[in-house]
């Protein structure tokens, strides 16, 4: 299996970076990525006012993907997420949903083991690990890693995880593929800007579907799709996820806007990814019993 260390670090997804890997589809790849602060927090001592904040948020990568071109959509199946067994969680002033109020920074480490993150001594959490960054570079611009589109990037979705697909339209050829910014485990909308945020190691491997691709990214769980839209407010991002889903709707069942949009409020639930990135995410999530694949990909 082929393994890229996570000295091969980025820190944008652009056509400049030249890939340092490439595969085969169904060529399994391990990916070994350093946490969110590219481990300059290791104890409670390290705050991140001593942060070197243009090694944060790196992505390992780019991989190249053999015969991939612009136009067709990166089938991205993760096999296994594995996380070191120390991680470490902050408060930033002036960051997160909370940002308005009045806070110190902190550090906090947390032990993993046996499945558990142990926030505190009595106080412990299933682990869950997640991939928060994963995307495709995009043709005509460069975007931050710590930065999300529709082309994947820092999406925080906490159901990223081991067992999933994620649908990405590739932009250029070979795809460009980077991710990154694994956590222990992170609820819906990572309120404080930080997870557990954690090195460790990711095992994927790739599929091309030709021709196609989705508006926004495409999420793939057992019983239902996930459209991860994103947008400047939560306002917006939930606009760009709710009308794709309209859209998914009307293919799938030959329906005019009005049904599809009365189904919606049946059928489709609105979540939030994160509310601290630069841009907002909201997923629009439909279960498999009322759309296929197909129609959440455009032709």
């Amino acid at each position: 299996m082929k393994r890229v260390t996570k000295s091969n670090v980025i820190y944008s997804y652009g056509i400049r970076h030249k890939p340092v890997e490439c595969v085969k589809t169904g060529e399994p790849l391990t990916l070994m990525t350093e946490d969110a602060f590219g481990g300059q927090i290791r104890n409670v001592e390290d705050k991140v006012e001593r942060l070197d904040w243009s090694k944060v948020d790196g992505a390992t990568g780019p991989v190249y993907v053999d015969t991939a071109e612009p136009g067709d959509t990166l089938e991205v199946e993760i096999l296994d997420v594995k996380t070191e067994s120390k991680g470490v969680i902050v408060t930033i002033p002036k960051h997160g949903v909370l940002a308005e109020k009045s806070f110190k920074s902190s550090t906090q480490t947390v032990r993993l083991n046996s499945g558990l993150v142990h926030f505190e001594e009595n106080v412990t959490l299933r682990a869950r690990p997640m991939v928060g960054t994963i995307g495709v570079t995009p043709k005509e611009f460069e975007v931050p890693t710590g930065s999300l589109g529709k082309h994947g990037g820092n999406m925080d979705v906490k159901e990223i995880t081991a067992g999933v697909k994620l649908y990405l339209p590739v932009f250029v050829e070979g795809a460009l593929f980077a991710a990154g910014d694994l956590h222990a485990v992170q609820a819906d909308g990572e309120s404080c800007v930080s997870a557990v945020e954690v090195a460790g190691e990711i095992t994927l491997k790739f599929q091309l579907i030709r021709n196609r691709q989705p508006e926004w990214p495409v999420l793939e769980t057992e019983g239902s799709y996930a459209i991860l839209a994103c947008g400047d407010t939560l306002d917006e991002a939930a606009e760009h996820a709710a009308g794709s889903a309209v859209k998914a709707l009307m293919r799938e069942h030959s329906w005019p806007f009005e049904k599809a949009y009365m189904f919606s409020s049946l059928a489709v639930d609105l979540r939030i990814n994160q509310v601290v990135d630069p841009k907002k995410g909201v997923r629009a999530v439909l279960s498999k019993d009322f759309v296929t694949l197909e129609s959440l990909l455009a032709a």
